[in-house]
């Protein structure tokens, strides 16, 4: 049995080695692949990032030479270099400033290279080399199943290192490794640059998974870790995978051993959802599409399924400067492009691949059209055959997309606000609005983030997850408001509801309250979705 599987393994990498041969990488290290196969990678190679003048990437150079995080200074010209667009070249320089990893070693008691040196001893007891990925799937699946045959023996015997977890542990990733952008050159066949870049995908993940095993390793930390090998070195990646998960204001709310925390933020979205753009939010309802099975995903790969790289890499950029807000910001953005799309779509069938897969051409939406339409002085151009819209199209994803990012908004205490408002539905479960004296999301959010902005005994009790303060319909703010609340909306908050996006102002109806669903973990369309993407 084990002479066939190997030779099975042998005979797989011998066709991975002869289709990666002679084969064109783009810039940022991505196979180009014949426009028939295009849509299968769902990769664009098309790219429009801008590109930074001598002078001014001599002055990006200069900032991060003093960069001191905790300066208000240097936060906002890194910020106005991030608008601007940062270059390829510069890119890790900036990742590693924002991300304070030099600072995070120092302070660290952990050790990189011993934990590798830890490693290896049960990984030699298996017979498994991080270079050679495809034999030791093989190799641990096959350990896997002769422990589970023989658990009783092989939990009282001492004489290896590993322990059935290890070994579980190991084939995971082993197996992730695999999925993870398969059409980069550093993932890429059997080349000895692949070869490498597997094995320091490898150690990186395990390292992690040793270095905090209350979160250990989880589905789309593969994803995360080979970005930031893209741009750092080994170690570096590691701490910088260390600081996103860790950090609370980066993603330590999305990623811990199960998925709680992570579907937790999903309803959080969902709020968002309902709150910005309601009419899309109940055609999804009626279509049968919960946000769960695409915007778990999105969150736990960072949008790395983007067609366009500078696109995601300008996402990345903003993550490591806004946290976790960022997140949110991003998928409200692609919700915005596809928005006129998704409202024309009534099959589940074709909603949810739209979504997984964004379409290289999302720039096709209406705010792309006006965009595309106008003069560089400001002047509305001719109107333009729709062909010609189309071939625009294909290079303007990220002048189109990034712009709709920056401009798409999402505050900190918006976002506590929306967390308050789940904690509150998921402890006492979600209140009809057709009861008289019920809040509406607005007015819940509206007076969640008064006692943020204005109580500090309030903050402090948001913070902890406590239950929201009631307060008299009377109640107004005592010193100032917020451009994003109006002394309007709070007068008309108690029997309207309001989208913010659209400006539309309604009378909340019966049976319109949101209503949290239930997912359970035995749903795995969310799991098979990641199976949609082939990078």
């Amino acid at each position: 049995m084990k002479k066939r599987s190997s030779s099975n393994a042998s005979r797989r990498s011998s066709t991975i080695r002869r289709r990666s041969e002679n084969v064109r990488f783009d810039e940022f290290g991505f196979a180009v692949s014949k426009r028939k196969e295009q849509k299968l990678h769902h990769r664009s190679h098309d790219y429009s990032y801008p590109k930074l003048s001598s002078a001014r990437v001599k002055e990006l150079c200069e900032l991060l030479s003093y960069w001191n995080g905790a300066s208000f200074i240097c936060k906002s010209q890194i910020e106005r270099f991030l608008r601007m667009g940062i270059p390829p070249s510069l890119r890790g320089r900036v990742w590693k400033c924002l991300l304070n990893i030099n600072g995070l070693r120092l302070t660290s008691d952990f050790n990189y290279q011993t934990c590798l040196s830890e490693v290896r001893g049960p990984l030699v007891d298996l017979g498994v080399s991080e270079y050679g990925i495809l034999s030791a799937i093989t190799t641990l699946s096959e350990t896997q199943n002769d422990l589970g045959l023989n658990r009783h023996r092989s939990s009282s015997s001492s004489e290896h290192r590993y322990s059935v977890d290890d070994i579980s542990l190991f084939r995971q990733i082993a197996l992730d490794l695999q999925r993870s952008f398969p059409t980069h050159r550093s993932l890429m066949g059997e080349s000895p640059e692949a070869i490498e870049g597997q094995a320091k995908l490898f150690r990186v993940l395990i390292a992690y998974a040793r270095y905090n095993p209350q979160v250990g390793y989880s589905q789309g930390m593969s994803y995360i870790a080979a970005v930031l090998l893209m741009q750092l070195g080994e170690e570096e990646a590691f701490w910088a995978l260390t600081a996103l998960l860790d950090k609370s204001r980066y993603l330590a709310e999305l990623f811990d051993l199960s998925v709680s925390k992570v579907q937790h933020q999903v309803k959080v979205f969902n709020q968002f959802l309902k709150h910005r753009k309601p009419q899309l939010f109940e055609h999804m309802e009626s279509v049968g599409v919960l946000s769960v099975h695409f915007v778990m995903p999105w969150f736990l790969t960072l949008f790395t399924s983007l067609p366009c790289w500078d696109s995601v890499l300008a996402v990345w950029d903003l993550i490591f400067l806004h946290g976790l807000p960022a997140v949110f910001r991003t998928a409200l953005t692609i919700i915005e492009l596809l928005e006129p799309r998704l409202l024309g779509v009534h099959d589940e069938a074709a909603v949810l691949p739209l979504l997984l897969r964004v379409p290289v051409d999302v720039a096709g939406s209406p705010y792309t059209e006006k965009i595309l339409l106008k003069k560089g002085d400001g002047s509305e151009q001719g109107k333009t055959g729709e062909k010609g819209i189309k071939r625009m199209d294909r290079g303007a994803q990220y002048t189109v997309f990034v712009p709709a990012l920056w401009k798409t908004d999402v505050q900190d205490w918006e976002l506590k606000c929306m967390n308050s408002l789940v904690l509150d539905d998921s402890q006492h479960g979600p209140k009809a609005d057709s009861v008289p004296g019920a809040m509406s999301v607005l007015t819940r959010v509206m007076r969640m983030a008064q006692r943020y902005i204005f109580d500090p005994m309030g903050r402090q009790h948001a913070e902890e997850k406590t239950m929201p303060r009631q307060q008299s319909p009377g109640d107004v703010f005592q010193s100032r408001t917020s451009a994003s609340l109006t002394q309007a909306q709070c007068q008309h908050s108690s029997s309207f509801s309001t989208s913010e996006s659209r400006g539309e102002v309604k009378e909340a109806g019966p049976g319109e309250r949101w209503r949290s669903p239930t997912h359970s973990t035995g749903d795995c369309r969310w799991q098979r979705s990641f199976w949609l993407w082939d990078n």
